[in-house]
């Protein structure tokens, strides 16, 4: 069955809370999705997910990252991210993966994807190390259980 959800962590594990997305994605893969949705860690990979988005024609697009937006830290944000064209040439970094240059890449490329969803996570600590903040890591079953209920409800 082709999948028409992708659902993908993001973020660097060697910097503390960016490795938020992966550790949510780690947590869902003991979780029954439909088996049109597909979960993928990309890590700092982001031009190879740019090339998947590319390539693929998903419904919706979930992208599970740290996000700072200036509230308390292991706060869990839902937000519908614009995927409308840029003018913006994308600066490209092979070991980045920030979801608007990923957006800005695609559509530097002529790709839009459909719908994109970003299920993030206020940081706490981003220093050079490995291992979740308490407060994120208690954040992650709430951003695993937004991510279901988007899969889920996808089409409804």
């Amino acid at each position: 069955m082709t999948a028409r959800v992708l659902v993908a962590g993001i973020g660097n594990v060697f910097l503390a809370d960016d490795g938020f997305g992966v550790e949510v994605v780690r947590r869902l893969a003991g979780v029954e999705l439909p088996a049109w949705a597909k979960v993928a860690d990309y890590g700092v990979r982001g031009l190879h997910l740019a090339y998947d988005l590319a390539a693929a024609d998903y419904e919706l697009t979930v992208l599970v990252d740290a996000t700072a937006r200036g509230d308390e830290a292991g706060t869990v944000h839902v937000i519908e991210l614009d995927t409308g064209r840029t003018e913006q040439t994308p600066c490209l970094d092979a070991h980045g993966m920030q979801p608007d240059v990923v957006l800005n890449l695609l559509a530097w490329l002529g790709e839009a994807p459909r719908r994109v969803v970003l299920v993030g996570c206020e940081p706490e600590v981003l220093d050079h190390r490995m291992g979740l903040s308490p407060s994120v890591e208690r954040a992650v079953g709430t951003a695993a259980g937004a991510v279901v209920d988007l899969v889920t409800n996808h089409g409804r």
